[in-house]
Formats: structure tokens, sequence, C-alpha cells
């Protein structure tokens, strides 16, 4: 391709893109359509993380100082994850077969705090003490509206002892331009024999 090639497509391409802004803010005014950028920043995504620590410890707090936290660990599940968006791929540390796998909300309303005949192996792991949560990314990827992360999770307990899960999440923003976890991934760090 020449030089003169090359100069008429980026001037095609700037045009079509003013084209599209003009349209687009035209709409913007008439109210017909609004435009919002939903893509995901990396601050989004690290605030996320920081809210479902606090959201542990502060269940496990709720639950430590007055009794069983199911109300609040609810309200958390709705804030926090996409159930609106479909099934959220949900694994957390501490299941075993047949329920490895939670993909719906009483599936893992019943892992955080337990009490849930038709999961009768959870005993509630939001309840356990927990009182501070830090996450360290080993990476993040971030593709429009969608960010993975990948990396350690540290909890610390009412004793001091820290247990550290790998955990792996799946961020996306829904059309209100909130984000929502579709995948929780966690799982106890390989131990060699």
């Amino acid at each position: 391709m020449n030089m003169n090639s090359k100069l008429s497509t980026g001037v095609l391409t700037l045009a079509a893109s003013l084209a599209l802004f003009g349209t687009n803010a035209a709409l913007a005014q008439t109210g017909e359509a609004r435009v919002y950028n939903s893509n995901i920043s990396l601050a989004e995504v690290e605030a996320a993380q920081k809210a479902w620590g606090e959201a542990l410890v502060k269940i496990s707090d709720d639950y430590q100082s007055g009794g069983l936290a199911k109300a609040k660990a609810s309200a958390v599940l709705d804030g926090a994850y996409g159930y609106k968006l479909g099934p959220v791929l949900f694994k957390p540390t501490l299941t075993v077969e047949p329920q490895t796998f939670r993909t719906t909300k009483e599936g893992a309303l019943s892992y955080f705090v337990g009490g849930d005949a038709n999961f009768p192996k959870d005993s509630g792991f939001a309840l356990k003490g927990w009182k501070k949560v830090e996450v360290s990314n080993a990476a993040v990827h971030i593709n429009g509206d969608v960010a993975n992360t990948m990396g350690k999770v540290s909890m610390t307990d009412k004793n001091g002892k820290v247990t550290t899960v790998d955990k792996t999440w799946t961020f996306k923003k829904d059309d209100s331009g909130v984000i929502r976890i579709v995948l929780h991934h966690s799982s106890l760090p390989y131990m060699a024999n």
C-alpha cells in the first residue's frame, strides 16, 4: 500500500469515526440513546475485590456478635455476583463432591453461611471469624466489559491464623454499569508430599 492509499484509508476511518460520534452525540441530545463507556478499569476491579473481602469480614463479624448473618450474606451476594446475568460459575475452596460446583445463589449462600438442608456438608465459610482479607493479583486481564484476575487471597481469622487460597475471578459490567462476579474459583495451594 503506498503513502496516498494509507492517507486515504486513515482519512476515511477518521471521517467514519467522526460521523459515528456525531450520530451518537445527536441521539444522546434527543434522549433516544444513552452512550456510556462499559469498559472495566483496573481501579474498578481492585475496588470490587476489596469490597468482597470487606463483605466477608462483615458477615463474620455480624455472626460473631449476634448469630446467623444469612440476610446480610444474601444481600452481599445480590450486590457482588451476577446471578441476573446467568449462572455464576462458583467453585469455592472447601466443597466436596457431588456439590463442588455451585451455579445458583442458593448454593453460594449455603457455602458462605450454611444452614441449607440441600447442602448438608456446608458449615459456613464466612462464619469462621475472619478479620482481614488481602488480595494479591498475579495478573489482571481486562477486555472491554470483562476482567479476569488470578492470584492469592489471604484471610486472617480472629486468632491471627492466615489462610491463603489461589483465587480466580471473572468480573463483568452489567447494563447498569455495575461490576458483577460471574466466575469465582478458589482452591488451596498445591502441597507436594
